[in-house]
């Protein structure tokens, strides 16, 4: 019998080196890498079910019920208040007004934003004082600004009235004016988001790698060829984003169309709903018309509206970033 014969244990094969029990700190290094990365997300994942998941899937719940506040007996309805929102003119109206309210700030935010991220990122004196200046919109109280712009749209002693008057235009109702009322809560948006999404793209801007600018110097290249050639192709994505998040900022606008009314504590969005949006719908319908039910089911459209722009978000991403792929290999 050889020395590996009497070491091996009992049911073991001579010759064979059986390997040492693992020890209890090593079995809990193991479930270390193993669990840990999941506890570091779990915060994350449980807030969104507690204030994000479920809200969404007990809103579609009660949509499917004839739900008034204060009751304790709705009845099952199905899909009836979605047959009824869909035939409602007033929502159609709504949601016209919003699309409307939104073209008319997304689109100037975009090209003023990324005209004033070119403009703050060439060489200007107290370039860190311009960027918090355009900034300070953004940070100012919502109220406070939808009170200076009530004023300055006012139809009788507004500034801007009397600017037109000064150049022999007439002036203008804007909060009983469809179209009026719409540019004046525009340019509202306009004035707080500009900056904010300026910044966006002046980060952008700046990782964009200086070699390449320098390599359109030496082609003959001048300043605007390069911000048009070699700038803006390199913002794509960034632009797609900042278009994305204002145009479900825009879905969801509320405040300034709330604040602009005259009629305090009002949310038809003026006396014949000119600009009432679809978040003032829902909101007369939840709070003031009591009816849980149809306004769940204004909430679940809504949802589905800025999915459905998420989804063309995504398809343009890859569609940008995929001509980027193919000329690196």
């Amino acid at each position: 019998m050889t020395v590996l014969d009497k070491v091996a244990p009992e049911g073991s094969k001579a010759g064979e080196r059986t390997s040492p029990r693992p020890t209890f700190r090593h079995r809990l290094s193991r479930w270390d890498v193993k669990v840990s990365p999941y506890l570091y997300i779990a915060p994350f994942f449980i807030l969104f079910g507690i204030v994000g998941l479920f809200p969404l899937l007990y809103t579609a719940y009660v949509s499917l019920f004839k739900w008034e506040a204060g009751s304790d007996d709705p009845d099952f309805i199905g899909l009836d208040n979605f047959k009824e929102l869909f035939a409602d003119a007033q929502f159609w109206n709504a949601l016209t007004n919003t699309i409307s309210i939104f073209l008319l700030s997304s689109i100037p935010q975009l090209i003023i934003a990324v005209l004033l991220a070119a403009l703050l990122g060439s060489r200007l004196r107290g370039a860190t004082g311009w960027r918090v200046g355009i900034l300070l919109p953004y940070a100012a109280s919502l109220v406070a600004i939808g009170i200076i712009f009530a004023n300055l749209f006012g139809p009788k002693y507004g500034l801007i009235n009397g600017v037109l008057q000064t150049i022999g235009l007439d002036p203008v109702d804007w909060q009983a004016s469809r179209f009026g009322s719409h540019v004046a809560i525009a340019i509202m948006v306009n004035w707080r988001w500009t900056g904010y999404n300026a910044l966006i793209v002046l980060a952008a801007m700046q990782a964009i790698p200086k070699e390449l600018h320098e390599a359109a110097v030496i082609d003959g290249a001048g300043t605007w060829r390069r911000f048009w050639n070699v700038t803006l192709p390199l913002l794509r994505p960034t632009l797609v984003f900042v278009t994305i998040t204002s145009t479900i900022g825009g879905l969801q606008i509320f405040t300034e169309p709330k604040l602009f009314d005259a009629m305090p504590g009002s949310n038809n969005g003026g006396s014949t709903n000119q600009f009432q949006t679809v978040t003032l719908y829902l909101y007369q319908t939840a709070f003031q018309n009591a009816d849980l039910g149809y306004a769940s089911a204004i909430a679940w459209v809504l949802f589905v509206i800025i999915v459905l722009i998420a989804l063309v978000n995504f398809f343009l991403t890859g569609r940008i970033a995929r001509p980027q792929a193919v000329k690196k290999k």
